[in-house]
């Protein structure tokens, strides 16, 4: 069927909630399109023969054929596409930054806006939960087992592509509730945790055991996990374990790092009035870094109903690290931009709480080995912030308890595992690794992506094993 092109150098504009509204809620911002609006969308895609847009996805997801299938009225089809590629396009479409990787090199792009391709993604994968009854069949076993450490994006992946193959596969994860960082980081207003639970209900249809509670390294160790007969681990525990600035009152009561305040208001619902988990009811709120997992944090400070919630950041506006679209809608929800501020010390009362934070001002200097501007101090800048509340962001790394316990697995100075190549192995013969483990933290698709490349090497290991 030949597809009539819709030509309009702009997206369709997602709908969402009012600003307004949704910064005094935890409902998800982004509403999603419309049948009719995801049709027309589709119709912006050329269909490049070149694909430039698959180059630039992880996942390698064919988006020129899925995005024709829904231009064609095909959602089925379409998601067949999807998830032949993808374990959690529900997610994908919804935390992916696609501006820096599929609709950064869409063509049509370089005249106009790109095609919306998260959008469609999000709205295919949403659409197959709502009307298809279809379950995922689960393939016949092939005899092996292979242990996944973190039922993060990166584990799942990996899980599920070695499911396909039918390896037995069973997922060690250390909390209470699979989903790593989908569950425990990104709030409900950017991904509802059912989306999530439904995304991994299909993993488990497929045969995944998923175990909880199990801490790798307590627990069980790597070299037991061979004992019980797997015959390949990845690790794909994450990257959890928050950095600080060891600047003076960090201690203070009143001072978080990012993942605990969003773990208490994501994994353990702090904001509703009937959590067992508490949370500090905050008046003013100072979160540090530009990444967004600031913004994360600063939006939930503000849904938690502080009446100031600022970003402190080094650098200016336009250095911000998190995506666009999540500092226009920080922006648009009242949240305060301090850039080119620095804090050098936390400020406490007599009873040990926050109660302002010292900062200097900032200007940026000559370029530094990132290649961007590194900020310096300006002279005589010194000021007060009168915040109750201080939320660090300004990375993690990963927890050293696995390397602790694993004879012969090399890590770098930053405590991430070091691998061999794409394909994830280690040092250890028959263990992988991949995601936020390796890199340090980073996006959710790359995380997936190194899952993907490791089931494929752990199958050509195990299969060669046996020839």
């Amino acid at each position: 069927m030949a597809i009539q092109r819709n030509m309009a150098m702009k997206k369709c504009p997602m709908p969402s909630q009012e600003p307004d509204v949704r910064n005094k809620n935890f409902d998800e911002v982004a509403l999603g399109y419309t049948f009719e609006m995801a049709v027309e969308e589709a119709k912006r895609c050329l269909s490049c023969p070149k694909k430039p847009c698959v180059s630039a996805c992880p996942v390698q997801i064919d988006i020129p054929a899925f995005i024709a299938c829904v231009a064609v009225e095909d959602m089925e089809g379409a998601y067949k596409v999807l998830s032949a590629s993808s374990a959690l396009p529900a997610v994908c479409g919804r935390v992916c930054p696609q501006e820096n990787q599929c609709e950064g090199k869409c063509v049509r792009g370089v005249k106009g806006e790109s095609v919306a391709i998260g959008r469609l993604e999000r709205f295919v994968a949403d659409w197959h939960r709502e009307h298809s009854s279809e379950t995922p069949v689960k393939p016949e076993s092939n005899g092996h087992k292979v242990a996944v450490i973190g039922a993060g994006p990166s584990g799942l992946t990996a899980a599920g592509d070695l499911a396909k193959l039918g390896y037995q596969v069973t997922v060690y994860e250390a909390l209470h509730m699979a989903g790593g960082v989908l569950v425990y980081g990104i709030p409900e207003f950017r991904l509802p945790k059912e989306i999530v639970r439904r995304e991994i209900e299909g993993l488990k249809a497929m045969g995944v055991e998923i175990l909880t509670n199990m801490v790798i390294g307590k627990v069980l160790t790597i070299d037991e996990l061979f004992e019980m007969g797997f015959e390949a681990v990845y690790i794909a525990s994450g990257a959890g374990l928050p950095r600080f600035m060891n600047i003076p009152g960090e201690s203070l009561k009143g001072v978080y790092s990012a993942n605990e305040y969003l773990t208490r208001i994501n994994l353990m619902k702090a904001y509703l009035p009937g959590s067992k988990t508490p949370i500090k009811k905050s008046r003013r709120v100072a979160v540090v870094g530009g990444g967004n997992v600031a913004m994360d944090a600063a939006r939930s400070a503000k849904r938690l109903g502080a009446e100031e919630v600022y970003i402190v950041y080094r650098r200016g506006m336009a250095e911000l690290p998190a995506r666009r679209e999540e500092v226009e809608h920080a922006e648009e929800e009242g949240i305060i931009f301090k850039t080119l501020t620095n804090p050098i010390e936390v400020l406490g009362d007599e009873d040990g709480f926050v109660c302002g934070m010292k900062c200097v001002e900032m200007e940026l200097g000559e370029p530094d080995a990132s290649g961007r501007r590194r900020p310096v101090v300006k002279e005589g800048s010194e000021f007060t912030l009168d915040v109750d509340t201080m939320i660090m962001s300004i990375g993690t790394s990963p927890n050293p308890l696995i390397r602790a316990t694993t004879p012969g697995l090399e890590t770098n100075r930053h405590g991430c595992i070091v691998v061999s190549g794409d394909d994830g192995l280690t040092s250890r013969e028959g263990v992988y690794a991949g995601g936020d483990a390796v890199t340090g933290a980073a996006t959710v698709i790359l995380a997936m992506g190194a899952g993907k490349q490791a089931a494929k090497a752990i199958d050509a290991y195990i299969t060669a094993k046996h020839a």
